[in-house]
């Protein structure tokens, strides 16, 4: 630790910044769905989920060693690229909860590596393979794996369900919608954190603090596990927002089948070592599950919006994270300025979300949906209603009818006018 430069304090301090922002950003990950069907009060949710995000971070290094050590050329690599990284990443992070996109903060971290690096080193310096492999083919499988697999959850819940009581059935999925969202707060931690603690193992081997091939050492773990858990429990009721009301409108045993099956995909990812958006997972069973039910819908304007806005993430933060480092390369007083533009650019984000408060009081108001294509849009993807349905819409119209059929049978019957008499 004799080499631990002042740029170098600036980093971590950074990168714990970049993980607090995804802790809030990423709380809906874990317990949106939770919020929504009622099954945990929301303060209780958060505090949960802070908990056990902390200690999933010291469950593997495998996804931290994925990016300290794969995704990038160690060797070249200044601390300053690690700082304009991550200032691609906290804005690009900001900007979506400020509109309350559920964007992957894992993908803003590594567009905004590879932007940096690629302007202080080259193209030669990203490894195109491990990109390929362990995050841009994650990126596209996840969300259809967690998906179909909520799916196919949803409807089987449902099946099995049939001729169980309803108040009974409802309170046990409530109880196993607990236990897994647990589970994905956990896989959030084993998998999230984890990307924190690589960047921050990255920039220390650039700036000669460890060897190079070093795992992370256990202050980064805890560091980045505490930075995690404290941006959990304050909320991203925004995100939150979106992704328990915005996608669809779930009930128990959706939530529990969204939740197990986004949980089982983060956690055999983590175990592999692939850095897997838990974003692009959750919103991707969520979207499943409300297909899985019988006559559910998905909001496919909110959806439309997450999906351009996980398009845009990584060449987003990485033109970022490019700009960051040009900057930088002028030197001490470069790096004074892309910070300072990075903490005013916070700061007004931050007051701009003010004028919209949103937080554990309001959270579960359902977001105005604009008129026009999205009313289309979920007119042509509602099915014809079911046979209940228009049971229900028939007793509805009959009845006052038939009432006041029966009233008039059961009055004397009205004397016919009459007729005026001829003239002569």
């Amino acid at each position: 630790m004799e080499n631990f430069s002042l740029i170098l304090a600036i980093v971590v301090v950074t990168a714990l910044a970049f993980d607090f922002t995804n802790g809030f950003h990423d709380t809906a990950n874990a317990m949106a769905t939770t919020i929504s069907t009622g099954a945990l009060k929301p303060k209780v949710a958060v505090a949960m989920s802070a908990v056990l995000n902390l200690v999933g971070a010291f469950l593997s290094v495998e996804v931290a060693n994925t990016i300290s050590k794969g995704l990038v050329d160690e060797t070249g690599i200044r601390p300053e690229v690690i700082f304009a990284a991550l200032v691609g990443a906290i804005l690009w992070n900001l900007l979506t909860w400020l509109v309350g996109l559920p964007s992957s903060s894992s993908h803003a971290l590594m567009g905004g590596l590879i932007g940096a690096t690629i302007a202080s080193a080259g193209m030669g310096a990203v490894h195109g393979d491990v990109l390929v492999t362990k995050v841009l083919i994650p990126a596209i499988a996840a969300p259809l794996v967690a998906g179909v697999a909520a799916m196919l959850a949803t409807r089987l819940s449902y099946r099995l369900g049939r001729k169980a009581d309803g108040k009974a059935a409802e309170k046990g999925y409530r109880a196993g919608q607990i236990a897994s969202a647990g589970l994905v707060s956990l896989a959030h931690g084993t998998n999230d954190a984890q990307k924190t603690m690589g960047i921050i193992t990255l920039a220390l081997v650039a700036g000669g603090a460890v060897a190079p091939d070093s795992d992370p050492p256990l202050w980064v773990i805890l560091t980045a596990g505490l930075a995690i858990a404290l941006g959990t429990y304050l909320g991203g009721w925004r995100i939150i927002r979106t992704m328990g009301k915005g996608l669809t409108d779930l009930q128990p045993q959706q939530g529990f089948a969204a939740q197990t099956s986004a949980a089982t995909v983060i956690l055999a990812s983590s175990h592999l070592g692939f850095s897997l958006s838990t974003t692009h997972s959750v919103s991707g069973s969520v979207m499943g599950a409300g297909l899985g039910r019988k006559g559910g819908v998905v909001r496919w304007s909110t959806a439309t919006r997450m999906f351009v806005a996980w398009g845009l993430t990584l060449p987003a933060a990485a033109l970022v994270g490019a700009l960051a480092e040009y900057v930088t390369g002028f030197g001490a007083w470069g790096t004074a300025v892309v910070a300072v533009f990075l903490v005013a650019s916070s700061a007004a984000i931050w007051k701009i979300s003010r004028r919209e408060h949103v937080d554990h009081t309001n959270v579960n108001d359902h977001p105005d949906e604009p008129a026009g294509v999205v009313t289309t849009a979920i007119a042509a993807v509602t099915p014809p209603p079911t046979a209940a349905m228009t049971e229900t819409v028939t007793e509805t119209v009959t009845e006052p009818v038939s009432e006041t059929l029966t009233a008039t049978i059961a009055s004397p019957a009205a004397e016919p006018a009459a007729s005026p008499a001829p003239t002569a």
